[in-house]
């Protein structure tokens, strides 16, 4: 089925970010502190007896750190934010009276949950260039390259909560994806050193090809491999909207 949207999304995604304003004193600090006391426990605490050949450890985990903040931000904008927004508050059937589509309202989750990624991201961002952990200007790449890997998570995320029968389903999320892929997702160590058949399903994960990306572009280490990575994230962007929007459609509509 064609998807079935307009300039709607955008009004879904400002309408989010309306809330955000009127609350980002309590809603935009937890992920940045988390993201902050690892780079300082991991970083500068356990790095201090870690070295990857001739880079410092923390300037291997410092971009890595940017991808998981983009990931803990998009993800858990469209699960448990799009979960109560759809079932406690109501909020989607209030938009469905309007001329918006559900897929409108699909996709503008989408892109709102890909800009809470992207603001966590700039935090620590701002942050990690404090500390002097941004050895190259392409650093400031790593937001639009955010926004794209926060499209992915975001619907992923969202796919899940279209399906989820109730907030506690959420417990098989995490488990069987959240929890593997930042492990498995290169933000913490070289995938180089597990085994091989780790390493090939880890290549599945979009957080190893947005970890990846963001440790090329903080190093200003630009290849045409780049645009394996890109590409992968892009697809993954394109088909897993589409499939959130669809299954959110069965759930709201059929």
């Amino acid at each position: 089925m064609r998807p079935d949207l307009s300039l709607g999304a955008v009004r879904v995604w400002q309408r989010n970010r309306d809330v955000f304003l009127r609350l980002w004193r309590s809603e935009s600090w937890p992920p940045f502190v988390e993201a902050f006391v690892t780079l300082l426990a991991f970083g500068f605490g356990l790095g201090s007896y870690v070295t990857l050949g001739s880079e410092e450890y923390i300037f291997f985990l410092a971009p890595g750190l940017i991808a998981q903040a983009v990931f803990f931000g998009a993800t858990f904008e469209t699960t448990f934010g799009s979960f109560f927004r759809m079932d406690s508050q109501k909020t989607f059937d209030a938009i469905r009276a309007t001329p918006l589509s559900v897929d409108d309202i699909a996709l503008g989750e989408i892109l709102w949950g890909a800009t809470r990624g992207v603001i966590s991201a700039a935090a620590l961002l701002a942050a990690e260039w404090a500390f002097g952990l941004l050895p190259s200007s392409w650093a400031l790449a790593l937001l639009p390259a955010g926004f794209l890997g926060g499209m992915v998570f975001a619907a992923i995320g969202l796919a899940f909560t279209a399906v989820a029968p109730s907030v506690n389903a959420f417990n098989y999320f995490f488990s069987l994806y959240f929890t593997p892929s930042l492990f498995f997702g290169a933000v913490y160590f070289p995938l180089e050193r597990l085994p091989t058949w780790v390493q090939l399903l880890a290549q599945l994960l979009p957080m190893t090809h947005l970890a990846t990306l963001a440790r090329a572009l903080n190093r200003g280490d630009l290849s045409p491999t780049l645009l394996v990575h890109c590409s992968y994230l892009l697809a993954a962007a394109v088909l897993l909207s589409l499939l959130a929007m669809a299954l959110l459609r069965r759930r709201l509509i059929l």
